[in-house]
């Protein structure tokens, strides 16, 4: 993780901040980033990467779960980055292979063109976006209140959840499914 998630709030559920997980795969030769946060967090993000012993010009690919702005502001950091998401042309569809163990979940409902980054490691991780924005969406079955789709974001979670041993969802910290628990550290 390089940032994790977070969202608040109001008591009427009016979303009054909405930053999104920020993840580095590091996948044999190639480091992806899957979302990029907000613009007002690249220095965050670049320290990050420098505690990693990484700079942002040394990523080869970034993906965007969606093209929401507070999980696709940050594109530009990556110069060199080969940026893709499951919209437009040539557009990552499901089962593309991103990189040795990376492939493409299809997860539309919270929008239409949603999609997931399974990596495949000593465990089975999902970056789910919003397609399963908080822990507490799992924990109570319930979809991302902001979704286009309801059926398809039901869907959508339970294939998450049953494909991943650990999920990194959109604004929250990565949590295991079986166990039920958060993760605080993914080094």
């Amino acid at each position: 993780m390089l940032k994790p998630g977070h969202l608040e709030r109001d008591d009427e559920g009016k979303i009054l901040e909405a930053r999104s997980s920020v993840t580095l795969i590091l996948a044999g030769s190639k480091k992806i980033v899957v979302d990029t946060g907000l613009e007002e967090e690249a220095d965050m993000i670049r320290g990050r990467l420098a505690e990693l012993g990484l700079s942002p010009e040394e990523v080869d690919i970034v993906i965007n779960t969606h093209d929401h702005p507070d999980h696709c502001e940050n594109n530009g950091l990556f110069k060199r980055a080969r940026v893709l998401s499951g919209k437009g042309e040539g557009r990552l569809k499901e089962g593309d292979v991103v990189a040795s163990g990376v492939w493409i979940m299809e997860t539309p409902g919270h929008t239409l063109d949603s999609i997931s980054v399974v990596c495949e490691s000593s465990r089975r991780i999902v970056v789910a976006g919003d397609a399963l924005p908080l822990m507490g969406n799992y924990l109570k079955g319930v979809p991302p209140r902001l979704h286009g789709d309801r059926d398809l974001a039901m869907k959508s979670m339970a294939r998450i959840v049953e494909a991943a041993d650990l999920v990194v969802p959109g604004h929250d910290l990565p949590f295991l499914v079986r166990e039920r628990v958060r993760v605080t550290d993914l080094n």
